[in-house]
């Protein structure tokens, strides 16, 4: 950041009075430009005992599989935006059942919330943002193809949980850089 977003003047990383973190202010008008997390929100959507998956149409990770999941929109809940990517991206409407994990990812400032969901009426396909989208039996899941460390424990949680017929709520944090040589056993 450059310029104060009040007034346009230069901004300066300094710790605010009061504050314990270096933020930028403005040298002229002395607004506080705070910068925090972004939340992702999706779903771990079900169908007759299958997952459904989109294959993502955009960077970053461009051909890889992931939950339908993004960014949270000002003005909408949690639930309303996992809702709404659901749609967007596997065009699926769904009944959300549950908060199931609360993911951190303080390396890049995010923290990722996924809901179990039921699709409504078995019906999806692909939105703008997927290249395609399928549902996956438990065993076919293409674990070597999914897009992010997150997808993957939010996945590997929800089949531990099914297999001991139990769902909680998992609040869990991945600390390291993602990167394309890592084995599924680092993440």
């Amino acid at each position: 950041m450059k310029y104060c977003s009040t007034c346009g003047h230069p901004v300066k990383q300094r710790i605010p009075e009061g504050d314990n973190r270096h933020r930028y202010v403005c040298v002229n008008c002395s607004t506080i430009h705070y910068q925090n997390p972004r939340i992702i929100a999706g779903t771990v959507p079900v169908w007759e005992g299958q997952i459904l998956l989109c294959r993502r149409a955009i960077e970053p990770r461009y051909g890889y599989w992931t939950l339908p999941a993004g960014y949270m929109e000002n003005a909408e809940t949690t639930v309303e935006a996992a809702e709404r990517e659901t749609l967007e991206e596997a065009l699926a409407e769904v009944y959300i059942d549950g908060l199931y994990s609360i993911i951190d990812v303080p390396h890049i400032n995010q923290v990722h919330m996924f809901y179990r969901a039921t699709l409504k009426n078995g019906q999806f396909g692909a939105g703008e943002e997927s290249l395609e989208t399928r549902l996956f039996a438990l065993d076919d899941i293409p674990w070597d193809d999914l897009s992010f460390p997150t997808v993957r424990k939010t996945l590997e949680l929800f089949l531990e949980d099914l297999k001991n017929d139990s769902f909680g709520v998992h609040v869990r944090d991945i600390r390291h850089p993602m990167a394309a040589t890592r084995s599924k056993d680092d993440l």
